[in-house]
Parts: C-alpha cells; structure tokens; sequence
C-alpha cells in the first residue's frame, strides 16, 4: 500500500499533524499565517514543512507547485481545523475573528481543486449549528455529489478517545475512495481522567504559583496575588469552587455578591477522577474557568495543560511568553484525538 500523505491547514503549533503522524501518516506540510508557530511546529513534526501563509491569498497552483501535490490522488488528506473563535459559543468579541469566519469556504477551494482520497475538517459545534452560515452545507452537499459519497460528520467529546478532558469538536471524515463511513476509532477501556496524566507520579513535582520551570519542560505557572492565595486556600481539595471563600467579606468578590450558583466553576479545581473540562487558551488563569490544580494552590502550568490536552511530556513547546504557549496550547486539536482519525482514515486505506 501506498504511503497515505498529508497536508494540515491552519496547523498551528502540530497538535493535529503530530497526532496524524504518530498514527502512521506522513505529514507533508502544515500550513499557518501566525509564522510564531514555526519554531514549535518543525521541533515536533519530522520531516514536515511549515508554510508561513495566509490562506485567503494562498493559490491552489502555488501549493501544487511546492508541495508537487496531484490532483485526484488517493493518497492525499487534506486536513483543515481553522480558527474558530467566530463560531464559539463563548461569548467574546466576535470582531477581531469576523475574517475566520470564511476559512472553511477557503478551504474547500483547495478540496475542489484538488479532490484528495479523504477530508478531514475539525472545528467547535459551533460550525454545525450554523452550519449554513459557516458553509459548511454548501460544502458537505458539495462533497456528497462530488465522489464523496458518505462523509462521516459528527460533534465528538475527545473523551472518547484517549483525551483526558471533556472537550466537544465537530468533526468530518469524508473519503472518495471508500463509500464505507470513516468514523474516529476510540479508545477501549475507562475513559481518562485527570489522574492519568498529572500528578508526582506523573512527572509533575510539587510547585507554587509563580515557579518557572527553565528547562524544556516549561512546569511553569504565573504568580498570583497575596489575596488569591488566600482565596485558594479556602477552595477545597479535589473540586471544590469558589464556595469556600463566598461567606468570608474579604475574600468573595463584588461581581458574586448573591450569585453563587452562577461561574461556579471560576477559582474551580479540578476533580483527580474526573476528566478535566475543555482546556481554552486561559488554563493558566485561575479566574478564567476550572483551571485550578486539585490540591496545590496555583493554576496548572504550561506542561500540565499541555498533558491534558494528550501532548507527550516530550513535546516541544517554543514562544516568547507563557501567555503565546497557552494559546497554542488551547487552541489545539489533542493529538490523541488527531490520532483516532489517522488511524480510521489507515484503517478504511487498506481495504480499498
């Protein structure tokens, strides 16, 4: 057989090309405007190119040029999980992200040019419940009569598959070589929960808040104030929330006074038995969801949030700032997840 071969859009720092690689798929590019994700992208994904390009003015014949890609080849995947604050359900500014809004149409530019073996789209609900907004209808209809006969479509909770993290992504498989549904494979036995990946036996020594870690590891977590800190010790072991505090005048804050059924999940800890929740691009923000450790007093650090989004403790995270390395960290698809699609998409290869 063949050797299946990709090409990842809107790669960002190698989650997805990372987990497609590990599943048995050569990643022959990925492709990203923000040219910080370079450094981070080619330490972790063997053999790829990073393209530093905006897709609204990438053309079909530049990429067939420099990546010597074919047309109708059925060992092609195109993969593209773009930007998708726009469609979030998350209620924030939607107009610094009013242009993502049109990747997906972007990205079928190049599906039609170049009509690969399989599509991969991975992106939040969000695309599926507007889906005529996102265009993604046009773009499944399109599919459909088009050689791609059953695409596979679906919101999935990464849970299912290897992530120790309750985190929900619309996902399409469609396969033009296959009138067989190409599903995620997932994973067998318990579903993971926190304790599987962090913790001292995990690798993780005990820290405080505002340790920074300087060697490749980044188990870094930024300061917090003396009155959080105090916050903190008030928010009970395993789960608790900011309940602890809420009784005590100088602890609970203004914007709860009388609403303590509402964000309960800010200053939240996570629970050891329990998946953690989705892990957003502020996990190293204790005010900014359950992004608190079970037990030590600080938020997670850069490495843990990374281990709960199923990078390898061996991934290699480069930036200028804590900050840009959450970012790239949240926004990324698990490559455990991006692994459970390569190998469906291996799997359906070899019986064509």
């Amino acid at each position: 057989m063949k050797k299946l071969k990709a090409v990842d859009f809107f790669c960002s720092g190698g989650g997805m090309s990372y987990g497609i690689q590990q599943s048995g798929i050569q990643i022959l590019a990925g492709i990203d405007f923000d040219d910080s994700c370079r450094e981070t992208y080619e330490a972790n994904i063997e053999g790829a190119e990073f393209i530093h390009a905006d897709v609204f003015d990438l053309s079909e014949n530049d990429l067939e040029e420099r990546l010597s890609l074919k047309k109708n080849d059925d060992d092609l995947i195109l993969i593209g999980c773009s930007p998708c604050q726009f469609w979030s359900i998350i209620n924030t500014d939607k107009s610094k992200s009013a242009k993502s809004k049109n990747l997906l149409v972007e990205f079928s530019r190049f599906v039609k040019y170049f009509r690969p073996g399989y599509v991969v789209v991975e992106n939040v609900p969000g695309v599926l419940r507007r889906k005529d907004e996102s265009g993604l209808t046009e773009f499944i209809e399109w599919l459909k009569t088009n050689g791609y006969e059953n695409p596979h479509f679906k919101v999935h909770n990464v849970n299912d598959f290897g992530v120790p993290q309750n985190r929900k992504r619309f996902t399409l498989i469609a396969s033009r070589i296959s009138e067989k549904e190409v599903k995620p494979l997932e994973a067998l036995g318990p579903k993971s929960v926190v304790r599987d990946v962090l913790g001292e036996s995990k690798g993780f020594q005990k820290i405080e808040a505002g340790h920074k870690d300087d060697s490749g590891f980044l188990h870094s977590v930024p300061k917090i104030s003396e009155v959080n800190k105090r916050r903190l010790k008030k928010v009970s072991k395993n789960g608790g929330n900011r309940s602890g505090f809420s009784n005590d005048p100088e602890l609970q804050l203004k914007c709860f006074i009388g609403k303590d059924n509402s964000f309960k999940d800010t200053f939240g800890r996570l629970w050891w038995d329990r998946p953690a929740p989705t892990i957003t691009t502020k996990f190293l923000s204790i005010s900014n969801g359950r992004f608190v450790h079970p037990e030590e007093d600080r938020a997670l650090s850069i490495r843990e949030g990374a281990a709960l989004q199923s990078f390898p403790l061996t991934y290699h995270f480069k930036g200028t700032s804590l900050t840009k390395i959450a970012r790239m960290i949240g926004n990324a698809v698990p490559p455990k997840y991006a692994s459970a699609i390569g190998k469906a998409i291996i799997q359906n290869h070899k019986w064509t």
